[in-house]
């Protein structure tokens, strides 16, 4: 294994999520309808169709996503009316906190600490 390739998942309106994780959490839309994260060897983030066959029909995922500045981030989405789970998390290896989609799934927030990951 190089890393890992991607997150593909059902949307009920595909363009409408990818637009909405633009505009509240900062995604980097490309013209192809997805994301993609260079930074994360060229991590790929692609809502599929809600009727897709690709793989199996249930759909249960949670995505998360690390962000800079995690007070910040959840103030934005606030601002934003996104549904922000009040609740924040504090861990030896980061901070953590959640908001919903568009659509309707958890999404979490991790903000790794500032001097990188304890070892284990």
């Amino acid at each position: 294994m190089t890393g890992f390739a991607g997150m593909f998942f059902r949307a009920q309106d595909p363009k409408a999520l990818l637009a909405w994780y633009g505009e509240h959490l900062g995604l980097p839309i490309g013209n192809e309808d997805l994301a993609i994260f260079p930074m994360s060897r060229d991590t790929h983030w692609v809502p599929f169709p809600e009727d897709t066959d690709y793989w199996p029909a249930a759909k249960q995922f949670q995505v998360g996503f690390t962000v800079s500045d995690l007070d910040a981030m959840l103030e934005q989405l606030r601002s934003g009316g996104v549904s922000v789970d009040a609740h924040v998390e504090e861990h030896a290896f980061g901070r953590f906190g959640w908001c919903v989609d568009l659509e309707g799934n958890r999404v979490e927030l991790w903000e790794p600490p500032t001097g990188g990951l304890p070892e284990t």
